[in-house]
């Protein structure tokens, strides 16, 4: 039987709970260290999730002989630092989103990773959800014709952890937040064919004006063409202004059909194909028309599915599905989304801000202006 790979989790809060609870379901893999700013708080969550070290010391974390791997959950302002870190450690890095706050920290922990030959990967889960991902099947196999119009919609009352409402440790609001996953998904879903080629963005916080100097709304359009000039409108809604909890969903759109999916409600995606999919339902003759087309109903959020590629591609060699280059790929759609917010107009990729902004939000309202 393999070793387990043994993870290091920097972070002790909501998202490393939902972590924590999908690495359960990853065969040979388990928690062995964990870090939080409370070391008391780092403590109980090892306790709890049977890892041997509690600590208010990230490096006692990273340069652990007895950790392979961490992954990084820290407020996004730290990202850089700890990825290089751990690098140099030769610990393998997963960092959840958004990977960090400009391209250059980007590359610089591309580069550590590379140098130091470990895998950097990006923690965007809506790239192996399985209603989503079903979605994507679908339009590989001509479900939907040719696709012309994505989008991604997340919206909720604002975020667990109380520093994300500062954009000097977030970089942003609700856009840095969850755009990020609206920007990632319609990159996998398109595939490398496609390009982002142009960013229309508008910000407001309309809400939590007390609360944040980052936008609690955003509205982001971004153009994808490929090398025949098909073009796909890529519409990305992110808030922090729902009462009520969670909705989260996806459409898409095209010539031969159209498909939809909700993260939390249901099973299955609702679609609708002219020319009809793969299978036929069980007790539906054909495929053609409006179905449900399944998914497990078990990890709809994708997260064990994520950890558990992650821990292969460490196990077995090569990249994970989402890289520390897709990160930066998202980050320079987030970047450029700012400054059409910020310019009110749209903005051309690629695109690379100069002089480089200290955060993103600045692109649109400077935090120190």
């Amino acid at each position: 039987m393999a070793a387990p790979i043994r993870f290091g989790f920097l972070g002790a809060g909501f998202v490393a709970a939902v972590h924590a609870e999908a690495l359960r379901e990853v065969e040979g893999a388990e928690i062995r260290a964990v870090y939080s700013r409370s070391a008391a708080r780092a403590q109980a969550f090892a306790r709890r999730h049977g890892a041997a070290l509690g600590t208010d010391d990230w490096r006692r974390v990273v340069c652990s002989a007895d950790i392979d791997a961490v992954l990084v959950m820290l407020p996004n302002f730290l990202h850089a630092e700890v990825a290089c870190a751990a690098a140099a450690e030769r610990k393998h890095v997963l960092v959840e989103k958004p990977l960090c706050l400009s391209l250059a920290e980007a590359d610089a922990m591309i580069s550590a990773c590379r140098g130091a030959g470990v895998l950097l990967g990006y923690g965007e889960q809506l790239c192996f959800t399985p209603k989503y991902e079903r979605l994507r099947e679908l339009a590989g196999e001509g479900a939907f014709g040719r696709v012309f119009h994505l989008r991604q919609s997340e919206k909720h009352s604002g975020p667990h952890a109380d520093w994300f409402w500062d954009v000097r440790q977030s970089g942003g609001g609700a856009l840095m937040d969850m755009g990020c996953h609206a920007f990632g998904w319609f990159r996998h879903f398109l595939g490398p064919a496609y390009r982002p080629v142009e960013v229309l963005c508008r910000c407001d916080t309309l809400v939590h004006t007390e609360r944040t100097r980052g936008e609690d709304h955003a509205l982001a359009v971004v153009v994808f063409e490929n090398d025949g000039g098909d073009r796909v409108l890529a519409h990305a809604e992110e808030a922090w202004t729902r009462l009520g909890g969670m909705d989260d969903r996806a459409e898409v759109h095209g010539t031969g059909g159209v498909g939809s999916a909700d993260l939390f409600q249901g099973g299955s995606a609702l679609v609708y194909s002219e020319a009809g999919y793969g299978y036929a339902l069980e007790k539906a003759g054909s495929t053609r028309g409006w179905t449900f087309a399944l998914a497990e109903e078990v990890h709809q959020q994708g997260y064990p599915h994520e950890l558990r590629q992650f821990a292969e591609a460490i196990r077995r060699g090569g990249e994970p599905r989402q890289t520390g280059e897709d990160g930066r790929a998202v980050l320079e759609l987030l970047l450029a989304s700012y400054a059409s917010a910020g310019r009110g107009a749209a903005v051309r990729l690629p695109f690379r801000a100069d002089p480089a902004p200290e955060r993103p939000v600045d692109l649109w309202r400077p935090v120190d202006g």
